[in-house]
């Protein structure tokens, strides 16, 4: 049996076979040959007695076995690291590209403003920031982290909470002067409800009062899969919505929107940095992430002077 140095090395060797997708590309990242990476995953096979790879001449592609096995190697390589980092974390500075992504709304209201801040702390370090509303592959389409604003279930990824998502049920004075304000959740069937197509069910709105969970049927004539355009509709007076307070803090503050059904809190998720066990120890990820819940935290700039709950701790990591 092999001793720990090298089963723990083989463990590494075979993550990265898995994350470059072939036996030459691995080698070419972990400085070795071709032919020990090979030898490696042979070790492993046979102290496992099970095949982790199906190899072909034109692709490679994980057994069942191999997929489980992997989920484990990548939490034990990342422990290795985080350990070898404990005593070189002080002498190491962030430096090379950052690849993130973020969702369209959040990404250009916060994130955005934000970098060059962070890139005046560490001039070594370049950022790539792609911008959309899908859910991306972290590992599969190459990115260091990602921003996500849900309810998270993936627990391949390491996810530390960087601010609160409240939500609030908005509209401009001079709409509710003209339709009424709504002083309880069933009042808004007889509103002009705007809604996000992204959502399970849009056109479902859940609420909260104490430990009860209600969810009330909406109608009307305008959808979109952006907060910046149910923003604009909104503002335009033609309905009211149910928007996060990040994409609409700054006009509840200067009055332009009005919230209401403040007791009748809509359910929360949160705002969440998403990245794999297998890059959690990088320098640049972790001083990004840092960044960002230094910066946003629990009662981030956009809900000052918002009347919403305070929501949850902010900065703990998590299992995804």
């Amino acid at each position: 049996m092999a001793p720990p140095v090298d089963l723990l090395s083989s463990m590494a060797t075979f993550a990265k076979v898995v994350e470059a997708k072939s036996f030459t590309a691995a080698a070419a990242e972990l400085a070795m040959s071709k032919s020990a990476v090979s030898k490696h995953i042979s070790r492993l096979e046979d102290r496992l007695g099970a095949r982790l790879l199906n190899r072909t001449t034109r692709r490679l592609s994980l057994t069942e076995t191999g997929a489980a096995f992997y989920d484990r190697c990548a939490r034990v390589v990342a422990e290795a690291e985080e350990a070898e980092l404990a005593v070189t974390r002080l002498q190491s500075e962030p430096r090379g590209t950052l690849r993130m992504n973020a969702p369209v709304t959040f990404g250009a209201l916060h994130i955005a403003p934000a970098i060059s801040e962070f890139l005046g702390r560490y001039p070594e370090l370049q950022i790539e920031m792609t911008l959309n509303d899908r859910f991306v592959d972290l590992v599969e389409e190459g990115f260091d982290l990602a921003i996500r604003i849900a309810r998270l279930t993936d627990s391949s990824l390491i996810a530390r909470r960087i601010a609160p998502d409240r939500r609030v049920v908005c509209g401009t004075p001079a709409y509710f002067a003209r339709r009424g304000t709504p002083t309880s959740p069933e009042d808004l069937v007889r509103h002009n409800c705007i809604s996000y197509t992204y959502m399970t069910v849009p056109d479902q709105w859940q609420f909260v009062e104490g430990d009860a969970t209600r969810s009330i049927a909406v109608e009307g004539n305008f959808r979109a899969n952006n907060a910046d355009a149910m923003r604009a509709v909104v503002l335009a007076g033609l309905g009211l919505a149910m928007l996060p307070t990040f994409a609409v803090g700054a006009e509840l503050q200067a009055g332009r929107l009005q919230a209401v059904l403040e007791r009748y809190t809509p359910s929360r998720t949160s705002v969440y940095a998403v990245y794999p066990h297998s890059r959690h120890l990088s320098a640049k990820v972790r001083a990004f992430v840092d960044f960002l819940a230094d910066r946003f935290g629990a009662n981030p700039y956009w809900d000052r002077s918002v009347a919403v709950p305070a929501q949850g701790d902010v900065g703990a990591s998590e299992p995804a």
